[in-house]
C-alpha cells in the first residue's frame, strides 16, 4: 500500500514506519513525506531514505482553507491510498478530509476519547490518572473524535513529569502505528465510520484492536 507521511518535528514515528516496513513488519510503501516546516529534521530523514518530500507552509497559503487544499493537492500528487499523521502538528480541514475520506490516520498521546487536543501527556499527569497511553484512529471533522482503530496502555508514575511519561507513551506509538498501518495494508482491518477487523485477526481478549498489556 503506498502511504504519504505527514510531520512536523523529529520525525520519531516516520522513522519507526521505515524501520518496520525495512524488517518486513510493515506492508507498504512510503511514497512521500510532506510538513508544514522547511525546518522538520524528518525531512532530512526522508531525503537521505531517497523519500521524496514537499513543504506545504501555512504562511504561503492563505486563508487557511487555501492551506488545506494545497495540502490535499501536494497528498493526492503521489496517488497515496492512505496518509498517516505521524507528529503533524496541524490540523486537517474539509479539502483534505474530502480528498481521503476514512483514509486519514492519527496517532494521540492519550488513550481517547480522554485528553484529545494538545499536550496529552500534561492533560494525564494534571488529572492524576494511573494510566494513560496513545491512540490510533481516523481522522474525522473533529479534533481526535474520529474512529478509534488501536490503543495501548502505559502507567502514570508517581514521579512521572510530562516528559517521561511522553517519552514512555511514544514507545508504544512506535510499535503501535506500523502494525496499523500493517494491518491496513494487508487488508485485516477496514476502514470507514465503524472499522472492523478481519475476525481472524481480532483480540482473543476482546478488546479493540492491537492493545498491548496495560503496564509496559
Amino acid at each position: 500500500m503506498d502511504i504519504v507521511v505527514l510531520v512536523s518535528g523529529r520525525g520519531s514515528n516516520l522513522r519507526a514506519i521505515v524501520e518496520a516496513i525495512d524488517e518486513g513488519r510493515c506492508a507498504a510503501r512510503i511514497v512521500g513525506v510532506v510538513s508544514d516546516r522547511r525546518s522538520a529534521p524528518a525531512l532530512q530523514f526522508a531525503e537521505e531514505r531517497h523519500i521524496p518530500t514537499r513543504v506545504v507552509h501555512p504562511r504561503e497559503h492563505s486563508p487557511r482553507e487555501a492551506w488545506d487544499a494545497a495540502l490535499a493537492e501536494a497528498v493526492g500528487a503521489w496517488g497515496a491510498e492512505l496518509v498517516v499523521l505521524a507528529g503533524f502538528m496541524r490540523i486537517v480541514g474539509p479539502a483534505m478530509i474530502a480528498a481521503f475520506p476514512w483514509r486519514i490516520v492519527n496517532v494521540h498521546p492519550a488513550l481517547l476519547p480522554s485528553f484529545p487536543g494538545s499536550d496529552g501527556p500534561a492533560q494525564a499527569i494534571a488529572a492524576g490518572v494511573r494510566i494513560s497511553g496513545c491512540t490510533v484512529h481516523l481522522v474525522d471533522a473533529g479534533v481526535d473524535t474520529g474512529p478509534i482503530l488501536a490503543q495501548a496502555a502505559v502507567p502514570v508514575r508517581g514521579d512521572d513529569t510530562v516528559e517521561s511519561l511522553h517519552r514512555r507513551i511514544q514507545r508504544q506509538e512506535h510499535r503501535l502505528l506500523p502494525s496499523v498501518v500493517d494491518a491496513i495494508a494487508r487488508g485485516w482491518m477496514r476502514l470507514g465510520a465503524s472499522p472492523t477487523v478481519a475476525p481472524a485477526h481480532e483480540p482473543s481478549d476482546g478488546s479493540t484492536g492491537f492493545v498491548s498489556p496495560p503496564f509496559v
